[in-house]
């Protein structure tokens, strides 16, 4: 999950935060796209619980980012351990607030909330999302533990009035099962699918040296197909939410 949501950012034409929200402690993005390096700040996502308890969140949410040399990509990296999740409870709701602020200045937001059910999971964050994308491979095991999330996923999006919002995102389709046999299981909309290329997703994931023919491999073709995916479904839910509006408020 973490090497799509770091595509998808590298690939995004606008300016973006990608938030590591996996409570964990994997540190995947330090551990491997940066190699294990120095990163050029100590802070973390949770500083900003600290910062939230003394209502300074907004203000000290900009100072946590980092760069990444040579694109419109900054990060906020996630806790250090496993032990610091259950500090993040109370912080999700009011990131996603933070979130909508960033976007209002013009940088969007990627959210990598790891894997779902792990304590102080930012669970919270997704129905806050314009798009929550239920990542998977396309093999029966990684459909059937995805699809044991949707009942609950479809609840909450429902209670929250943003049904729209959700959808799947899968990795290596037809490996084995095509996008309409995925969606037929998960009972979601499939909206987009990443090639498998392992040798192109080492890059993301342990920061291998990019090859000559690393932009038109077939792993960055999808991420590219993807963002546009994304962005035209995140354009259809707005659209559906301002006419719902616009319905209520007549």
């Amino acid at each position: 999950m973490t090497t799509s949501a770091l595509g998808l950012a590298l690939s995004w034409p606008r300016p973006v935060v990608l938030v590591e929200a996996d409570p964990s402690g994997s540190r995947s993005l330090a551990a491997g796209y940066f190699r294990g390096g120095q990163l050029p700040t100590s802070r973390t996502i949770v500083d900003l619980a600290v910062s939230h308890r003394q209502g300074t969140l907004i203000e000290d949410l900009p100072p946590s980012l980092f760069a990444i040399p040579d694109s419109r990509v900054q990060v906020l990296t996630g806790p250090l351990r496993h032990s610091q999740a259950r500090a993040l409870e109370l912080l999700w709701e009011p990131m996603a607030a933070a979130f909508k602020a960033l976007e209002r200045q013009g940088q969007d937001v990627i959210v990598d909330v790891g894997r779902l059910g792990l304590e102080g999971s930012g669970y919270k964050l997704l129905a806050a999302a314009d798009l929550a994308l239920l990542t998977t491979r396309t093999d029966l095991p990684g459909l059937v533990a995805a699809g044991s999330w949707v009942p609950s996923l479809r609840s909450t999006f429902e209670q929250a009035g943003a049904l729209p919002s959700l959808g799947a995102l899968l990795v290596g389709a037809g490996r084995p099962y095509g996008a309409g046999e995925a969606a037929k299981v998960l009972g979601l909309p499939i909206v987009s699918s990443l090639s498998w290329d392992p040798d192109t997703a080492q890059v993301y994931s342990h920061g291998t040296a990019p090859g000559r023919k690393f932009a038109g491999a077939p792993l960055n073709k999808s991420l590219r197909a993807a963002v546009q995916a994304t962005q035209a479904a995140v354009a259809t839910v707005r659209s559906h939410l301002d006419l719902a509006a616009e319905g209520f408020q007549s």
